[in-house]
Protein backbone atom coordinates (compact mmCIF):
# COMPACT_ATOMS: atom_id res chain seq x y z
CA UNK A 1 0.00 0.00 0.00
CA UNK A 2 0.78 3.68 -0.94
CA UNK A 3 1.16 6.20 1.97
CA UNK A 4 2.27 9.63 1.93
CA UNK A 5 4.54 10.74 4.72
CA UNK A 6 4.90 14.56 5.39
CA UNK A 7 8.41 14.64 7.43
CA UNK A 8 9.43 17.23 9.90
CA UNK A 9 11.79 18.72 7.22
CA UNK A 10 8.99 19.88 5.43
CA UNK A 11 8.74 23.31 7.22
CA UNK A 12 12.49 23.59 7.06
CA UNK A 13 12.84 22.57 3.48
CA UNK A 14 15.43 25.48 1.67
CA UNK A 15 11.94 27.05 0.30
CA UNK A 16 13.97 28.29 -2.65
CA UNK A 17 13.97 25.29 -4.56
CA UNK A 18 10.04 25.15 -5.09
CA UNK A 19 10.76 28.38 -7.12
CA UNK A 20 11.99 26.32 -9.47
CA UNK A 21 8.85 24.85 -10.47
CA UNK A 22 7.36 27.34 -11.55
CA UNK A 23 9.79 27.58 -14.82
CA UNK A 24 8.60 23.83 -15.66
CA UNK A 25 6.75 23.50 -18.91
CA UNK A 26 2.95 23.46 -18.85
CA UNK A 27 3.20 19.92 -20.88
CA UNK A 28 5.28 16.73 -19.58
CA UNK A 29 8.33 16.00 -20.50
CA UNK A 30 9.43 12.65 -20.52
CA UNK A 31 7.72 9.03 -21.64
CA UNK A 32 5.19 6.92 -20.04
CA UNK A 33 1.53 5.58 -20.25
CA UNK A 34 -1.91 7.05 -19.42
CA UNK A 35 -3.22 3.30 -19.54
CA UNK A 36 -6.59 1.84 -20.46
CA UNK A 37 -7.68 1.66 -24.53
CA UNK A 38 -5.26 2.24 -27.40
CA UNK A 39 -2.62 4.83 -26.96
CA UNK A 40 -1.41 7.49 -29.56
CA UNK A 41 2.13 8.29 -27.92
CA UNK A 42 2.98 11.98 -27.37
CA UNK A 43 6.59 11.78 -26.14
CA UNK A 44 5.50 12.83 -22.60
CA UNK A 45 4.83 11.56 -19.20
CA UNK A 46 1.47 9.86 -20.25
CA UNK A 47 0.00 8.95 -23.36
CA UNK A 48 -3.37 10.32 -25.02
CA UNK A 49 -5.85 6.80 -25.17
CA UNK A 50 -8.40 6.39 -28.35
CA UNK A 51 -11.33 4.65 -28.78
CA UNK A 52 -12.12 4.89 -25.16
CA UNK A 53 -15.40 4.01 -23.97
CA UNK A 54 -17.24 4.56 -20.30
CA UNK A 55 -20.36 3.09 -20.25
CA UNK A 56 -22.73 4.57 -17.55
CA UNK A 57 -21.02 7.40 -17.08
CA UNK A 58 -22.64 10.64 -17.87
CA UNK A 59 -19.91 12.80 -17.23
CA UNK A 60 -17.81 11.06 -20.36
CA UNK A 61 -21.12 11.16 -22.19
CA UNK A 62 -21.79 14.76 -22.02
CA UNK A 63 -17.63 15.48 -22.75
CA UNK A 64 -17.92 13.21 -25.79
CA UNK A 65 -20.83 15.05 -27.01
CA UNK A 66 -18.87 18.53 -26.49
CA UNK A 67 -15.50 17.24 -27.60
CA UNK A 68 -14.27 19.14 -24.71
CA UNK A 69 -12.91 18.47 -21.14
CA UNK A 70 -13.86 21.13 -18.51
CA UNK A 71 -11.74 20.69 -15.31
CA UNK A 72 -11.84 23.22 -12.25
CA UNK A 73 -8.72 24.41 -10.81
CA UNK A 74 -6.46 27.00 -8.69
CA UNK A 75 -4.68 28.63 -10.59
CA UNK A 76 -2.90 31.01 -7.96
CA UNK A 77 -0.90 28.39 -5.92
CA UNK A 78 2.37 27.86 -6.73
CA UNK A 79 3.82 24.34 -7.45
CA UNK A 80 0.24 23.05 -7.24
CA UNK A 81 -2.14 24.89 -9.37
CA UNK A 82 -1.06 28.31 -11.38
CA UNK A 83 -1.50 30.88 -14.02
CA UNK A 84 1.31 33.09 -15.03
CA UNK A 85 -0.71 36.08 -16.01
CA UNK A 86 2.74 36.94 -18.31
CA UNK A 87 3.22 33.92 -20.41
CA UNK A 88 -0.55 32.40 -19.76
CA UNK A 89 0.57 29.00 -18.75
CA UNK A 90 -0.13 26.66 -16.18
CA UNK A 91 1.40 24.50 -14.06
CA UNK A 92 2.12 22.61 -10.68
CA UNK A 93 1.02 19.11 -9.84
CA UNK A 94 -2.31 19.01 -9.73
CA UNK A 95 -2.47 20.41 -13.05
CA UNK A 96 -1.01 17.99 -14.34
CA UNK A 97 -2.99 14.91 -12.65
CA UNK A 98 -6.12 17.05 -14.42
CA UNK A 99 -4.31 16.70 -17.82
CA UNK A 100 -3.56 12.98 -16.86
CA UNK A 101 -6.95 12.44 -16.39
CA UNK A 102 -7.91 14.40 -19.33
CA UNK A 103 -5.62 12.22 -21.71
CA UNK A 104 -6.77 8.88 -20.11
CA UNK A 105 -10.42 9.52 -21.65
CA UNK A 106 -8.72 10.89 -25.05
CA UNK A 107 -8.44 14.38 -24.56
CA UNK A 108 -5.37 16.23 -25.00
CA UNK A 109 -4.57 19.60 -23.98
CA UNK A 110 -6.21 21.54 -26.73
CA UNK A 111 -9.35 19.54 -25.53
CA UNK A 112 -9.27 20.86 -21.91
CA UNK A 113 -10.83 24.00 -20.97
CA UNK A 114 -9.68 25.12 -17.36
CA UNK A 115 -12.13 26.87 -15.05
CA UNK A 116 -11.19 28.54 -11.89
CA UNK A 117 -13.35 28.19 -9.15
CA UNK A 118 -12.71 29.47 -5.66
CA UNK A 119 -12.89 26.75 -2.57
CA UNK A 120 -16.33 27.87 -1.46
CA UNK A 121 -17.83 27.32 -4.93
CA UNK A 122 -16.57 23.84 -5.69
CA UNK A 123 -19.31 21.61 -5.03
CA UNK A 124 -22.04 23.90 -6.21
CA UNK A 125 -19.67 23.83 -9.51
CA UNK A 126 -19.89 20.08 -9.56
CA UNK A 127 -23.38 19.74 -8.87
CA UNK A 128 -24.22 22.29 -11.45
CA UNK A 129 -22.47 20.56 -14.42
CA UNK A 130 -20.32 23.79 -14.53
CA UNK A 131 -16.49 21.22 -14.70
CA UNK A 132 -16.32 18.01 -15.18
CA UNK A 133 -13.90 17.46 -12.19
CA UNK A 134 -12.07 19.32 -10.36
CA UNK A 135 -8.36 18.75 -9.41
CA UNK A 136 -6.98 21.50 -7.01
CA UNK A 137 -6.23 20.85 -3.51
CA UNK A 138 -9.44 19.46 -2.47
CA UNK A 139 -9.68 17.95 1.13
CA UNK A 140 -11.92 14.49 0.98
CA UNK A 141 -14.15 14.77 3.74
CA UNK A 142 -17.69 13.68 4.32
CA UNK A 143 -19.86 16.78 4.52
CA UNK A 144 -18.72 17.30 0.67
CA UNK A 145 -19.53 13.72 -0.10
CA UNK A 146 -23.34 14.43 0.74
CA UNK A 147 -23.07 16.55 -2.48
CA UNK A 148 -20.15 14.97 -4.86
CA UNK A 149 -18.05 11.98 -5.34
CA UNK A 150 -14.72 11.89 -5.00
CA UNK A 151 -12.23 9.55 -6.81
CA UNK A 152 -8.09 9.06 -4.81
CA UNK A 153 -7.02 10.63 -2.91
CA UNK A 154 -3.81 11.57 -5.19
CA UNK A 155 -2.08 13.06 -2.34
CA UNK A 156 -2.14 13.60 1.42
CA UNK A 157 -0.53 16.80 2.71
CA UNK A 158 -1.22 18.72 6.37
CA UNK A 159 -2.45 21.89 7.62
CA UNK A 160 0.07 24.40 8.60
CA UNK A 161 1.03 28.19 8.74
CA UNK A 162 2.60 31.04 6.97
CA UNK A 163 3.31 33.84 9.07
CA UNK A 164 5.87 37.08 8.53
CA UNK A 165 9.27 36.60 8.41
CA UNK A 166 9.91 38.03 11.49
CA UNK A 167 6.81 36.74 13.37
CA UNK A 168 7.08 35.12 16.92
CA UNK A 169 4.58 32.81 16.28
CA UNK A 170 6.23 28.91 15.82
CA UNK A 171 3.72 26.75 15.39
CA UNK A 172 -0.55 26.58 16.17
CA UNK A 173 0.01 26.80 19.69
CA UNK A 174 0.97 29.91 19.72
CA UNK A 175 -2.28 31.29 17.97
CA UNK A 176 -4.78 33.00 20.48
CA UNK A 177 -7.32 35.95 20.80
CA UNK A 178 -4.36 38.19 19.40
CA UNK A 179 -3.18 36.65 16.27
CA UNK A 180 -5.77 37.02 13.17
CA UNK A 181 -5.69 34.03 10.78
CA UNK A 182 -6.67 34.06 7.30
CA UNK A 183 -7.64 31.05 5.04
CA UNK A 184 -9.76 30.56 1.78
CA UNK A 185 -13.71 30.52 2.44
CA UNK A 186 -15.18 27.54 2.42
CA UNK A 187 -11.80 25.49 3.43
CA UNK A 188 -11.12 23.15 5.18
CA UNK A 189 -8.45 24.60 7.08
CA UNK A 190 -10.61 27.49 8.68
CA UNK A 191 -12.95 25.85 9.80
CA UNK A 192 -10.67 23.60 11.59
CA UNK A 193 -8.98 26.81 13.04
CA UNK A 194 -12.71 27.75 14.48
CA UNK A 195 -13.48 24.72 15.14
CA UNK A 196 -10.41 23.64 17.58
CA UNK A 197 -8.98 27.43 18.54
CA UNK A 198 -12.55 29.65 18.81
CA UNK A 199 -10.63 32.36 20.57
CA UNK A 200 -8.91 32.76 17.49
CA UNK A 201 -10.29 36.17 14.78
CA UNK A 202 -10.03 34.74 11.51
CA UNK A 203 -10.58 36.18 8.55
CA UNK A 204 -11.33 34.64 5.14
CA UNK A 205 -10.96 35.45 1.24
CA UNK A 206 -11.82 33.69 -1.76
CA UNK A 207 -8.27 32.96 -2.64
CA UNK A 208 -5.36 32.02 -0.82
CA UNK A 209 -3.36 34.94 -2.78
CA UNK A 210 -5.71 37.48 -1.04
CA UNK A 211 -4.04 36.04 2.37
CA UNK A 212 -1.11 35.77 1.88
CA UNK A 213 -1.49 39.88 0.37
CA UNK A 214 -2.74 40.43 3.67
CA UNK A 215 -0.04 38.28 5.60
CA UNK A 216 2.66 40.80 3.80
CA UNK A 217 0.50 44.35 4.39
CA UNK A 218 0.24 43.41 8.32
CA UNK A 219 -3.38 43.49 8.18
CA UNK A 220 -3.37 39.35 9.67
CA UNK A 221 -0.65 37.87 11.66
CA UNK A 222 -0.93 34.35 9.86
CA UNK A 223 -2.22 32.35 6.94
CA UNK A 224 -3.43 29.01 7.38
CA UNK A 225 -3.94 26.33 4.22
CA UNK A 226 -1.98 23.04 3.55
CA UNK A 227 2.07 23.29 3.64
CA UNK A 228 2.37 22.42 0.02
CA UNK A 229 0.27 25.50 -0.67
CA UNK A 230 2.02 27.71 1.69
CA UNK A 231 5.69 26.54 0.83
CA UNK A 232 4.59 27.41 -2.60
CA UNK A 233 3.91 31.11 -1.29
CA UNK A 234 7.04 31.45 0.82
CA UNK A 235 8.96 30.44 -2.30
CA UNK A 236 7.77 33.99 -4.15
CA UNK A 237 8.10 36.25 -1.18
CA UNK A 238 11.35 34.63 0.99
CA UNK A 239 12.27 37.87 3.13
CA UNK A 240 8.67 38.60 3.77
CA UNK A 241 7.00 35.67 4.72
CA UNK A 242 8.09 31.73 6.09
CA UNK A 243 6.35 28.32 7.35
CA UNK A 244 6.54 27.53 10.68
CA UNK A 245 5.94 23.97 12.72
CA UNK A 246 4.71 20.96 11.75
CA UNK A 247 1.95 20.02 9.72
CA UNK A 248 -1.18 19.57 12.58
CA UNK A 249 -3.70 17.94 10.23
CA UNK A 250 -4.23 15.83 7.63
CA UNK A 251 -5.48 16.71 4.40
CA UNK A 252 -6.67 13.96 1.53
CA UNK A 253 -6.53 15.54 -1.71
CA UNK A 254 -9.31 13.89 -3.96
CA UNK A 255 -10.63 14.56 -7.65
CA UNK A 256 -14.42 16.55 -7.05
CA UNK A 257 -16.94 14.72 -9.47
CA UNK A 258 -20.48 14.32 -9.95
CA UNK A 259 -22.18 12.39 -7.33
CA UNK A 260 -23.46 8.33 -8.60
CA UNK A 261 -21.16 8.91 -11.27
CA UNK A 262 -19.41 5.50 -10.23
CA UNK A 263 -18.00 4.88 -13.66
CA UNK A 264 -15.72 7.84 -13.72
CA UNK A 265 -14.85 6.99 -10.30
CA UNK A 266 -13.67 3.86 -10.69
CA UNK A 267 -11.83 5.33 -13.99
CA UNK A 268 -10.04 7.59 -12.08
CA UNK A 269 -9.24 5.22 -9.41
CA UNK A 270 -7.70 2.65 -11.43
CA UNK A 271 -5.72 5.24 -13.74
CA UNK A 272 -4.06 6.20 -10.43
CA UNK A 273 -4.02 2.34 -8.52
CA UNK A 274 -2.52 1.21 -11.83
CA UNK A 275 0.28 4.51 -12.91
CA UNK A 276 2.43 5.08 -9.85
CA UNK A 277 5.47 5.57 -12.40
CA UNK A 278 3.55 8.64 -13.91
CA UNK A 279 2.05 9.88 -10.54
CA UNK A 280 5.85 9.84 -9.48
CA UNK A 281 6.90 11.83 -12.41
CA UNK A 282 4.66 14.30 -11.97
CA UNK A 283 5.20 14.82 -8.38
CA UNK A 284 9.10 14.67 -9.54
CA UNK A 285 8.57 17.10 -11.69
CA UNK A 286 6.45 19.84 -9.60
CA UNK A 287 7.49 19.09 -5.92
CA UNK A 288 10.45 16.86 -6.37
CA UNK A 289 12.72 19.57 -5.45
CA UNK A 290 10.69 20.80 -2.21
CA UNK A 291 12.02 18.42 0.67
CA UNK A 292 8.74 16.73 0.64
CA UNK A 293 9.11 12.56 1.48
CA UNK A 294 6.31 11.29 -0.70
CA UNK A 295 4.82 8.06 -1.11
CA UNK A 296 1.87 7.81 -3.48
CA UNK A 297 -1.51 6.93 -1.52
CA UNK A 298 -3.63 4.28 -2.03
CA UNK A 299 -7.33 5.01 -2.96
CA UNK A 300 -10.03 5.12 -1.10
CA UNK A 301 -12.72 3.05 -3.47
CA UNK A 302 -15.90 3.40 -1.51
Amino acid sequence: MRKTRITGAFAGVAIAAIALTGCNSGSPTSPGAAGGGEEESTGALWEVASDVSLEGSPTFDAISERDKVIVGVKEDQPGLGFLDATTNERTGFDVDIARWIAASLGYDEDKIEYKAIASANREQAIVNGDVDYYVGTYSINDARKQQIDFAGPYFITGQGLLVAADSEIASEEDLNADTRVCSATGSTPIQNIKANYPEVPTEEFDLYSACVDALINGTVDAVTTDQAILIGYAAQYPDDIKVVGEPFSEERYGVGLAKGDDALRAHINELLTDGGDVWQGIFDKNLGESGITVEQPAVDAY
